[in-house]
C-alpha cells in the first residue's frame, strides 16, 4: 500500500500536493536520455519543427517549481522553442542522423517510386505525417514518391510543396551533418533524383 498518498482536503487537491506531484514529474527522467543528453551548441532535429540548435539548457521555474528546460532555436522560421528535458525525447526532438541512416535514407531516395492510386487527401495526409515524423528515412520515402515534381511542374500545387517541405528537411539535415552548404547538397540531391 502506497503510504506517500495524501488525502486532499475537502476542497480538493492542495497547493502543497500539487507541488509535489510537479516535484516527481521533474525528478522522472528517461534511461535514454541519461546515456545520450543534449549538449549547448549541439544540432538537433525536433520531428514538427526540422533541424534547430541547442541554445541553453537551465532550470526554470514553472508553477514554483524548478524544471530543467532545454531551449531550441530554428533558424530557419525564426523560431525559439523550450521543452522539459526529461520529456524531450518523447516530444520528438532527437540528434542528427548517423551516416549509416544517411546511407539508408539515399538508398530509399534511389528507389523506385511506389504508385498509390488511393484518394490524394489521404496520401498528403500520410506524406505530411512522414514528413512531421522527423524520421529521415520516411522522409525519403515522400521524396522518392513525390520525385517527379523535382523539375517540373507536373502534380497539384500541394503535391508540390509536400515534396519541397519532405526536400528541405532531408537537405537541411544532411548539411549540417556533411558541415556542407545547404544549396550544394540540395543540387546534389536534385542530380540523384533525375539519375533515379
Amino acid at each position: 500500500m502506497n503510504t506517500n498518498f495524501k488525502t486532499p482536503a475537502k476542497g480538493g487537491v492542495t497547493e502543497e500536493m500539487a507541488r509535489d506531484a510537479a516535484k516527481r514529474t521533474a525528478a522522472q527522467t528517461d534511461p535514454e536520455q541519461a546515456r545520450d543528453p543534449f549538449k549547448v551548441g549541439d544540432a538537433i532535429v525536433y520531428a514538427a519543427h526540422g533541424v534547430g540548435r541547442v541554445d541553453r539548457i537551465g532550470e526554470d521555474e514553472i508553477a514554483g517549481t524548478m524544471i530543467e528546460m532545454i531551449q531550441i532555436s530554428f533558424p530557419g522560421n525564426q523560431m525559439t522553442l523550450r521543452i522539459p528535458l526529461a520529456k524531450a525525447r518523447k516530444s520528438g526532438l532527437r540528434k542528427i542522423a548517423s551516416r549509416d541512416i544517411v546511407d539508408k535514407a539515399m538508398a530509399v531516395v534511389k528507389g523506385k517510386p511506389h504508385v498509390n492510386k488511393g484518394m490524394w487527401a489521404r496520401r498528403a495526409v500520410a506524406y505530411q505525417e512522414k514528413i512531421n515524423s522527423g524520421d529521415l528515412v520516411q522522409i525519403a520515402e515522400v521524396l522518392r514518391d513525390l520525385r517527379r515534381n523535382v523539375d517540373s511542374l507536373d502534380g497539384s500545387f500541394s503535391e508540390r510543396k509536400l515534396f519541397e517541405a519532405a526536400q528541405e528537411r532531408f537537405v537541411a539535415e544532411l548539411a549540417v551533418l556533411e558541415n556542407r552548404d545547404p544549396e550544394t547538397v540540395q543540387a546534389e540531391l536534385v542530380a540523384v533524383m533525375k539519375k533515379a
